[in-house]
């Protein structure tokens, strides 16, 4: 992720240079911020390769990638890999979800990361979660 997201920053600094590199974001935030649109923090980490014209403003501009990209290669790559189960980029919302939970962070925090309304929802990882009770550390252990 680190080698992408400098790949990502070298292109938009090309693009500024360029005369680009400003993304869409809504209009109260870019009244706020002025040049929010142009910072790399708002810039999008799985950018388009190719510039396209905004319909909203007519500015020329990198847009995300399409979602259908994304399971394409996720697709490509389970198979290349040889797994046999059935595995889609939703596969790694849930595997996010058990392993934030399994390294103890708070279900309410879980819940509202994965933007559950219910928490009965985020329980659902609960029940996939490593069981082995002898990794769970005491507060009494941190003394």
């Amino acid at each position: 992720m680190r080698t992408h997201v400098e790949k990502v920053r070298r292109r938009h600094e090309q693009d500024l240079a360029q005369g680009f590199g400003e993304v869409y974001l809504p209009e109260a935030l870019s009244r706020k911020y002025k040049n929010a649109s142009r910072e790399f923090r708002w810039q999008y980490v799985f950018p388009a390769k190719n510039f396209s014209v905004d319909p909203r403003s007519g500015v020329k501009r990198r847009h995300h990638v399409l979602e259908s990209g994304l399971q394409k290669a996720v697709k490509v790559a389970v198979e290349r890999a040889g797994i046999t189960k059935r595995v889609s980029c939703h596969t790694f919302r849930h595997s996010f979800a058990t392993h934030i939970l399994e390294n103890g962070v708070n279900i309410r925090v879980v819940q509202e990361l994965m933007g559950h309304a219910d928490v009965k929802t985020t329980e659902i990882y609960t029940h996939v979660m490593e069981k082995d009770i002898s990794v769970v550390s005491s507060p009494l252990d941190e003394l």
